[in-house]
């Protein structure tokens, strides 16, 4: 709003005194013009008011109707051309600066990534603690099946055990009420799972005969990072996908594993089922799942951070799923934690930054 009336002041002010201006600065009015749908009959009135300090060339006109500049701005321009064809030529534009991109590994490195990558995940359940953390899932939907127009569902607050490998988990708040003895299937809608191993196993099984490709260098919570992309075929995949009980389907699917540079362990993984039948009631799933460092005792350990799960059905209800995993303890110790929803994370703690040369 505030740039709509700055442009119809600009108008106004025309109307009464000459504008000067370079063909820098003439192009970039037009281009802006373009984009925020002005009136053609205003801006080439505004046109009519200015004076150029610069030639203004035919091919910087052609290129600016192309953009898609109006028949009377068009118009105008061409006058403006004519009366400033005996200024001198406007500088070419400068040179926009360019950092080489850091080149990946060679095919060599990456398969040696992969199988060191491999090796982590293998050993990956087999070193984790026995212990407790609480799990908030926020869920929300959106019917008109765009993703801008989201309500909040409900928000489950969820005592999660992992002992001797297994994974349990007991609502114990739904809207920050008491439940008891309430299991997650109870809650109906979406629920996931495989967070804790078993997603990232499957990728890097070898009978799996997932193929990677090196993808892009990222950071990651201020981390060096390998991303691979991955594709999983239908006849290998182990992802399940049901509804109600009544119809499931094990697509192929595909996504992004992220690496940490370093320590050769996964810190993030996407996924998205694809070629999904097409009687199914759901059409599209996406999954991102991120790893970082928890302290259990006195040691560290690599551990679910946040998961989110998008899924939109053939009537275009969308749903989210938000789920983040809190508070590690040493499993034995419930009376430490306090079984309260706790404030979202902030978005920086999951979200892709620019490399950062190290």
């Amino acid at each position: 709003m505030r740039v709509l009336l700055a442009l119809v002041t600009a108008l106004g002010l025309a109307a009464s005194t000459e504008m000067s201006l370079t063909v820098e600065k003439l192009v970039a009015f037009i281009r802006s013009s373009i984009q925020l749908k002005q009136p053609d009959k205003q801006v080439a009135e505004y046109l009519r008011h200015v004076k150029l300090s610069q030639k203004l060339d035919d091919q910087t006109i052609e290129e600016l109707q192309g953009l898609g500049a109006g028949p009377k701005t068009v118009a105008a321009l061409k006058d403006l051309s004519g009366s400033s064809a005996s200024l001198p030529a406007a500088p070419p534009p400068a040179a926009k600066s360019y950092i080489a991109p850091i080149p990946g590994p060679d095919s060599i490195e990456q398969a040696k990534i992969i199988d060191e990558v491999r090796e982590y995940v293998k050993n990956y359940t087999k070193q984790l603690p026995n212990f407790i953390c609480v799990e908030v899932l926020r869920r929300d939907v959106d019917p008109t099946g765009i993703g801008n127009s989201w309500r909040h569902m409900d928000t489950d607050t969820i005592r999660l055990s992992y002992y001797e490998h297994h994974e349990d988990y007991q609502v114990v708040l739904v809207n920050n009420l008491p439940v008891n003895n309430m299991k997650m299937e109870q809650l109906g809608g979406t629920i996931s799972a495989g967070e804790f191993g078993s997603m990232m196993k499957d990728i890097f099984e070898p009978e799996t005969e997932t193929r990677f490709a090196w993808e892009r260098w990222a950071t990651l919570r201020g981390r060096r990072t390998y991303v691979f992309a991955y594709d999983v075929d239908q006849s290998r995949s182990k992802y399940h996908v049901s509804v109600e009980k009544t119809m499931e389907i094990v697509p192929a699917y595909r996504g992004l594993v992220y690496v940490d540079r370093d320590t050769k362990m996964v810190t993030k993984i996407t996924m998205i089922p694809y070629d999904m039948p097409a009687g199914f009631p759901i059409r599209e799933i996406h999954t991102s799942l991120d790893y970082d460092f928890t302290k259990i005792g006195d040691s560290e350990f690599l551990l679910p951070l946040k998961a989110v799960v998008t899924s939109t059905r053939a009537n275009n209800l969308m749903s989210k799923n938000d789920i983040e995993f809190r508070l590690y303890r040493k499993f034995g110790t419930e009376s430490t934690i306090k079984f309260e929803t706790p404030d979202a994370l902030p978005e920086d703690k999951t979200k892709e930054k620019p490399l950062e040369k190290k």
